[in-house]
């Protein structure tokens, strides 16, 4: 019981730390920045282990986190598949340029938008679409949310969103493209296990509802970025609206069940 509640207590310490960030500015808001993603990473590895066991915690890590490093690097070096972009040094130590907290940050939100397609959807090709335009829609919020804190920074933006300058269209491409090739990759590896959801996996659903919600509210209100609160409220609620009334009507079905009434043995 004990080790069920870890996700929760997880997911409220990188609740109040995402609170905190608005608050903040400079240095203290980089090293929130850096907290905060390998708090995500905890909480969703540390979830797949608990509710799926070490291999689909091992296979996560091997896919997403050495994927997501992997990509990066190529796209520092080359360009590929995101646009030509480089990184400040406020987010930590590098390995071949790219900072490493940022492969994390990839497995922290691909682990609930995997689970969020497996709930919504039934078939192996939709699950793959929908995980990876969840995953993707994410960084209409990510992207300019970290661009105007100047943690990173691209040598041609162009062309860009409306609304979204700095940031190339060919980024949130690269994006979907490559959230794709982690959905393909990350079943066989995994097991069956990631097929199935239960009861456990709520702190997941509810990691994806608030960074839906709270990215809203606070690109909107906090951080006075209203075109990607624009964007990223309607491209991440592809999947965050129908998986919130999904959810809805689950526990409104399970407040309507009566329950069963009590057994009366007849007299001997």
């Amino acid at each position: 019981m004990r080790a069920a509640r870890l996700p929760w207590a997880l997911l409220a310490v990188l609740v109040l730390a995402q609170i905190c960030y608005p608050l903040t500015g400079g240095a203290t808001r980089a090293g929130l920045t850096v907290a905060t993603v390998v708090l995500g990473w905890l909480l969703s590895v540390g979830h797949a282990l608990l509710t799926r066991g070490a291999r689909t915690a091992v296979a996560l890590v091997a896919v997403v986190t050495g994927g997501g490093f992997a990509v990066e690097a190529i796209g520092v070096a080359t360009g590929f598949p995101f646009g030509t972009y480089d990184y400040s040094g406020e987010l930590g130590p590098k390995l071949a340029g790219v900072p490493l907290i940022i492969p994390l940050a990839w497995t922290w939100m691909a682990w609930p938008a995997w689970l969020t397609a497996i709930r919504l959807v039934r078939s192996r090709l939709a699950r793959i679409a929908l995980s990876a335009v969840g995953l993707a829609t994410w960084d209409l919020f990510l992207d300019p949310q970290m661009v105007a804190e100047g943690y990173w920074t691209w040598l041609d933006a162009t062309p860009a969103l409306p609304g979204l300058p700095g940031i190339p269209v060919s980024n949130y491409l690269g994006w979907l493209g490559f959230a794709v090739l982690l959905a393909v990759a990350l079943r066989p590896l995994a097991g069956p296990s990631v097929d199935r959801v239960d009861g456990r996996d709520a702190p997941m659903f509810a990691l994806y509802l608030w960074t839906y919600a709270s990215s809203v509210l606070a690109h909107a209100v906090f951080l006075r970025l209203p075109a990607s609160a624009l964007w990223g409220a309607a491209g991440m609620a592809v999947a965050a609206v129908p998986l919130a009334v999904t959810l809805w009507r689950a526990r409104q079905d399970r407040a309507g069940t009566p329950e069963p009434a009590p057994r009366v043995d007849a007299p001997a």
